[in-house]
């Protein structure tokens, strides 16, 4: 077995999520990171896409429950990794981080992000 990781990495998306009003109208921009952990030994010798996880396809389910507004960030990440991990139950664990840049509440930071882990 070849335990691998596949990663998409600063996926960034402009969403309608958050509890403030003005996030739900205005909207923002949210970057995601994901680590996808599966055994990886089948496609490293067959070169065939059956024998893996296709990272396009995890990047619409993404892109799709990105699009769904909700108020927290816990929310969306739970959601997104849910979803993954039914469409393709290969995949042994994912960490799923999503950050949302500049939020609405008067301080001077960058993002704010939850990471979760399943």
């Amino acid at each position: 077995m070849q335990q691998g990781i596949i990663q998409l990495n600063k996926m960034k998306f402009y969403a309608f999520h958050g509890v403030m009003e003005q996030e739900k109208n205005v909207g923002n921009v949210f970057v995601a990171d994901i680590k996808i952990y599966l055994d990886l030994s089948k496609a490293a010798e067959s070169d065939d896409l059956s024998d893996t996880v296709s990272y396009a396809e995890i990047f619409d389910i993404i892109k799709t429950e990105m699009n769904i507004p909700s108020n927290l960030l816990e929310h969306v990440a739970g959601r997104i990794l849910r979803r993954i991990k039914t469409q393709f139950p290969k995949i042994e664990k994912v960490e799923f981080s999503l950050a949302k840049e500049n939020p609405p509440f008067g301080g001077d930071l960058e993002s704010a992000s939850v990471t979760i882990i399943g």
